[in-house]
């Protein structure tokens, strides 16, 4: 049994794995104050409450140095063997950029899901806290990008940035004209996140020049993403999979012993 952790800079998700299948799937706020005892006691309790035993392994893609010593701390205090996948990291994945090192775990391991899973040429376009869109090609070589504020991050700035414009959820309104603040925002936020991604999509095929699979993944992928002319498929557990994928990687040979 594995856990995979995916700790972006707004959620963390956690993956509890049977073999390549997500059996438990948990989304956490990335408190970035968080220590190591917390997360383990945290740990110890999302496991109880589904009575699950404890891991064999934790394999982490993370984007927040501060969370990764945690998690480090974390392991380390529940006696778990803890890897973390980053351009360094022995997977079968070539990163054909200028700078691999700097190219986010969490676009490794959609690279890695990408190649197995559908074994095609590919465009990712993971929603989190920045939407990146990763160009990803049948046998699993990187080619770069796009990285595009996220769905909820250009409402989170306007209601920063403005004195009566209030915090809006990004839901697809009734109709695209608002006859109120409320529903202008709404459309304004839902209809600017789908058709930007329509938009970059058709800009990256048409550059790349492949008739390529666009899969939708990340938390808000079940509520744009069917909205979308481009996209063909919605995994919102795929950067999760890319990681359960990597652990015979980062851990080859027998796999540890499970909890």
């Amino acid at each position: 049994m594995l856990l995979t952790v995916d700790i972006g800079n707004t959620e963390s998700v956690l993956g509890w794995f049977e073999g390549r299948t997500p059996v438990h799937v948990w989304r956490l706020a990335s408190d970035r104050r968080r220590t190591g005892d917390e997360i383990a006691l945290q740990l110890r309790g999302l496991l109880a409450a589904q009575d699950l035993p404890s891991p064999g392994r934790i394999v982490v893609a993370s984007v927040v140095p501060a969370l990764q010593r945690a998690w480090l701390a974390a392991g380390r205090m529940l006696d778990l063997p803890l890897r973390f996948l980053d351009g360094a990291s022995p997977v079968p994945v070539h990163l054909e950029v200028d700078h691999p090192l700097e190219v986010g775990a969490d676009r490794i391991a959609n690279t890695l899901a990408a190649a197995e899973l559908y074994g095609r040429d590919t465009v990712v376009v993971d929603l989190g806290t920045a939407t990146t869109f990763d160009c990803i090609t049948a046998d699993g070589v990187f080619l770069g990008g796009v990285i595009a504020p996220g769905p909820t991050t250009g409402l989170d700035q306007l209601a920063r940035a403005t004195a009566r414009l209030p915090q809006v959820e990004v839901e697809r309104p009734g109709q695209v004209i608002g006859r109120n603040t409320l529903d202008c925002l709404l459309s304004g936020g839902f209809y600017s996140v789908v058709d930007g991604i329509d938009g970059i999509v058709d800009r990256i095929v048409e550059e790349w020049g492949r008739e390529a699979l666009v899969v939708a993944t990340g938390g808000l992928a079940r509520v744009v993403a069917p909205h979308c002319r481009t996209v063909d498929r919605v995994e919102p557990a795929l950067t999760i999979t890319g990681l359960a994928i990597a652990d015979r990687y980062l851990f080859p040979g027998p796999a540890p012993a499970d909890g």
